[in-house]
């Protein structure tokens, strides 16, 4: 089974083909601030991006007529069940005017659709995109009618995550308790009951512990008086909160190393910051014992801040009487992708129908 996995971000686009599990071909393909700003929108870089995939395909030499399964990341979609969907036309029109927001990865889908109808015997997926939701009632309800907590969070890596300390463990994901943090530029915090992710952060707009670029919960009534002040605009706000908080907006840089090189010299309050950061995503995670009313299987710690023993200790050092800990370092989305597209190809799921 030769399967292509495309996963565009925000300045690069992630292009990756696999034999079964196996990479045979990888490229990470950068894009200049420059390059992007001729595009209007997110949208606007469909072509530009789809002719470079091919491009890159092309020169890796891969024959492409073999490719039977394109898989792409999932967008900003309505919100969905855990899975994964073959593309149809209700989902490009969704993924296209971005029916939950503008992001790179609404182009995941798009790309590996046009792609798929270009070869003799491919089809086209993504799988688990951040609008998984799977929350419990209880847990969508805020402290006001007019305010819905709503469900956008890692679900692709946390997913993956989750079914590979499974299989690890002899065990089947649905069996399971977890509870996982995914700690990157953006932090989510998961509750797993039996399969479903009943309560998670919104970590798209920072809810949650802050992070290395994004201010997480902030205290309501100062927020809601800087919003009705005259000092800043909508959109400087929304930066404020989302691409210049946490590390970014305390120290003036979001690399979690410039931070620990900051405190080996001997910064305080660089250290003060750095231990806060894992306090929240500590207490965070304290949080979801309860969700889970304390029958916890296992506490398991990913992204790319989990390479940091230095900030993972901090955390772990405040829950380790919760649950057993695990830690995966950094996150592998192509490979989560290839996974998913694996487990369809061995019909061990069914696709699931975007509606």
């Amino acid at each position: 089974m030769k399967i292509l996995a495309i996963n565009p971000g925000s300045t690069s686009t992630k292009i990756a083909v696999y034999i079964n599990d196996r990479a045979i071909f990888y490229k990470n393909s950068k894009h200049s601030v420059e390059e992007l700003a001729k595009f209007p929108t997110i949208a606007d870089q469909y072509e530009y991006r789809k002719d470079i995939v091919y491009q890159e395909l092309v020169k890796s030499d891969t024959k492409l007529a073999d490719i039977e399964i394109v898989i792409g990341r999932g967008g900003l979609l309505k919100p969905i069940p855990s899975g994964v969907y073959e593309v149809n036309e209700a989902m490009k029109k969704d993924l296209m005017i971005g029916v939950q927001g503008q992001h790179a990865s609404n182009l995941g889908g798009l790309i590996a659709d046009s792609i798929a109808k270009s070869l003799p015997n491919a089809r086209a997926y993504i799988a688990d995109p951040v609008v998984v939701d799977e929350l419990d009632d209880i847990a969508r309800i805020s402290g006001h009618p007019r305010f819905k907590r709503i469900s956008i969070f890692h679900a692709l890596n946390q997913k993956s995550i989750a079914r590979s300390y499974a299989k690890t463990n002899l065990k089947n994901y649905e069996d399971l308790n977890l509870i996982i943090a995914h700690l990157g530029g953006g932090i989510s915090i998961g509750a797993h009951h039996l399969g479903k992710v009943i309560d998670v952060n919104q970590a798209l707009d920072g809810e949650g512990p802050f992070s290395p670029e994004r201010s997480g919960t902030l205290p309501v009534g100062e927020l809601a008086r800087l919003c009705f002040g005259k000092e800043f605009s909508y959109d400087e706000v929304k930066e404020m909160i989302t691409g210049h908080g946490g590390f970014a907006a305390f120290l003036n840089t979001n690399d979690a190393l410039e931070v620990e090189r900051m405190i080996e010299m001997g910064n305080e309050y660089a250290e003060l910051i750095y231990d806060a950061m894992a306090y929240q995503v500590a207490k965070a995670i304290g949080a979801m014992s309860t969700v889970l009313k304390g029958e916890v299987d296992a506490i398991l710690i990913t992204g790319g801040l989990a390479n940091s023993k230095n900030f993972v200790d901090r955390i772990t050092d405040r829950i380790q009487k919760i649950a057993p800990i695990a830690i995966y370092p950094g996150e592998d989305e192509m490979r989560a992708l290839v996974m998913n597209a694996l487990m369809v190809a061995n019909k061990e799921i069914e696709p699931r129908v975007y509606v």
